[in-house]
């Protein structure tokens, strides 16, 4: 059985690929933060209190649009749904023992990212092990946005809006790889565009504003596609319940 400290060193290890993969997305934020007028600690400060990419970029358009805190606040709750479910999911290999100030400090943490290579750990989890992620992950997410906003706010113009460019492709790197695999996604991805498309351009419509256009497309093409094509749940092994 590991120590605290092995433990932390094994997640400090593993988290910093993520750190590495974390600041050239967060630095794009960054760029794009600044494009809207946050100051470079305000920046810094939303990526430290949030860390969800997503929900970050979206919350950008709603900011820019003058929207209220309402409406930002549902938009990051339907937006970031999938951190309850992959809690959820995470729960089930921590220590019924574990104390709830852990299991806060692991849920601040919790990303699609750290999800992942926190479930491969063998069980019960140690919130030291978490706790190496974090502090491997965190600093990358946070000053790749520090230097981002940093840079848009000094950097010319023409220069800012081609880095911006990396954005689009990392949600093309995230959309294409599963799309090639199935076609489901494939459809959803475009009726998404398509959706979106109408939502900014049609009479009425175009009306509505930026953060709740993103509530609403998210709903309607997630809840369809969930209504359509139901994923069947997979009987879990006695083997992989035991590990």
């Amino acid at each position: 059985m590991q120590t605290k400290a092995q433990n932390f060193r094994a997640g400090l290890r593993d988290g910093l690929p993520i750190c590495l993969g974390y600041f050239a997305v967060s630095f794009a934020f960054g760029i794009q933060a600044a494009g809207i007028g946050l100051s470079v600690p305000e920046a810094a400060a939303v990526s430290a209190a949030n860390l969800t990419s997503a929900g970050q970029f979206a919350a950008l358009s709603i900011i820019a649009a003058g929207a209220s805190y309402l409406e930002l606040a549902f938009t990051q709750l339907v937006i970031n749904l999938r951190y309850f479910l992959m809690s959820c999911a995470l729960s089930q290999r921590l220590s019924p023992d574990m104390r709830f100030a852990h299991r806060f400090g692991i849920a601040y943490g919790m990303t699609d990212e750290i999800f992942a290579v926190s479930f491969s750990r063998p069980a019960p989890l140690s919130p030291y092990y978490s706790y190496g992620l974090i502090a491997a992950a965190v600093p990358g997410w946070v000053l790749g946005t520090t230097l981002g906003a940093a840079a848009g706010s000094i950097l010319p113009g023409v220069l800012t809006n081609a880095l911006g460019i990396a954005l689009y492709g990392m949600f093309i790197a995230i959309v294409v790889p599963p799309a090639k695999e199935n076609r489901v996604v494939a459809g959803v991805a475009l009726l998404s565009m398509a959706v979106s498309a109408v939502f900014t351009f049609a009479p009425y419509l175009r009306e509505i504003s930026s953060g709740f256009r993103i509530i609403l497309v998210t709903v309607l093409v997630a809840g369809g596609a969930a209504w359509l094509f139901p994923i069947e749940d997979k009987p879990v092994k006695e083997e992989d319940h035991a590990a």
